[in-house]
């Protein structure tokens, strides 16, 4: 019987860690997850598999930790999700998005090139590193231009990734992935915002538990504190997008590709979109709030996936209308 494959994720609790687990277990993988102790030990994202995993305590300013779990481990594959992943946060903490997002991908690749360089490394970049873009779609070849400290610490991450690529001739595959959201995403991103808010509003819950990043609910006297709804992003569903990870490890020869749908919506579009599923009128349920608008705004961000449509066979299955619909139906489920 042939040996099963193992994978390691770091960020495993996160939104895309738990669905690459779910597709790897689902390809028949050992799959092992790195988690802090400072971590919630529930690990909501994970509850439906937790007991097919294998989660081990290590931290990515820990550079003994990971070279330990690396070891214990011995993976084929190693995906690297873990990061600080809000932009607007990371203007109120540069330094820990430098030190996690950046510096922490770079402890780890250096583990994997010391104990185990034989392993495939998948690193998560992001398509906020084209920031102010230079050119629209933005592809593998657009010139990336952060507008942001957590685009410039995945930019760090990203060449790092490639320079060991070059030099110590180890497996290195880049996925630059545009928005990709779900059910799972962290209530602090602007996709779950509305849609919470638009399934609060269909079930007239005036102020809801959830809190935003100043501290109060984030529905407020039944209305939605957001920023800038004229800005443009390309978002996708994560279920879809993890499986690209998988190919880019699958395929001959390491590379980088650009992951994305090759649609923008505004966030206008959004409220629009969450509120008109409900049945309702997003003008009467959001408000803007200059505390939620960026410093420096990024985009227009759209992807040409083309390459990866290419090369790996990958192309998006799930579209703007369904996602929205799907997330504002987990928020009506969970909150019934």
């Amino acid at each position: 019987m042939a040996r099963k494959k193992k994978a390691l994720i770091t960020g495993i609790t996160g939104q895309d860690g738990s669905y690459l687990a779910e597709f790897l277990l689902s390809r028949g993988y050992e799959v092992s997850g790195i988690i802090r102790k400072t971590s919630n030990h529930k690990h909501l994202n994970l509850s439906h598999i937790q007991q097919q995993v294998n989660l081990l305590y290590g931290d990515l300013l820990d550079p003994p930790s990971l070279a330990s779990i690396i070891k214990k481990v011995n993976p084929d594959e190693v995906y690297n999700l873990a990061s600080q992943s809000s932009p607007s946060e990371s203007f109120k903490q540069p330094m820990h998005t430098a030190e996690i997002t950046g510096i922490g991908a770079h402890r780890v690749l250096e583990a994997v090139r010391h104990i185990t360089p034989h392993a495939r490394f998948y690193q998560a970049s992001s398509s906020e590193m084209f920031g102010w873009v230079k050119e629209i779609p933005q592809n593998e070849n657009t010139p990336f231009n952060p507008a942001n400290p957590y685009a410039a610490a995945k930019l760090y991450a990203h060449s790092i990734a490639r320079i060991y690529r070059a030099s110590y001739n180890i497996f290195v595959a880049c996925g630059i992935l545009f928005n990709h959201e779900s059910p799972r995403r962290g209530m602090d991103f602007v996709t779950q915002k509305v849609t919470y808010a638009a399934a609060c509003a269909k079930l007239a819950i005036k102020n809801s538990d959830y809190l935003n990043e100043e501290g109060e609910p984030i529905v407020k006297n039944s209305k939605v504190s957001l920023g800038n709804l004229d800005a443009k992003r390309d978002w996708g569903f994560t279920g879809d997008y993890v499986e690209s990870m998988w190919l880019m490890l699958q395929y001959s020869k390491p590379d980088d590709f650009v992951i994305a749908t090759g649609e923008t919506h505004t966030v206008r579009e959004l409220c629009k979109e969450a509120f008109s599923y409900v049945g309702l009128n997003w003008k009467n349920f959001v408000k803007v709030d200059k505390r939620f608008i960026r410093p420096t705004e990024t985009g227009p961000l759209i992807g040409d996936y083309s390459k990866a449509k290419k090369i790996l066979g990958w192309q998006p299955k799930v579209n703007f209308k369904k996602l929205i619909s799907m997330m504002v139906d987990a928020h009506l489920e969970a909150l019934k």
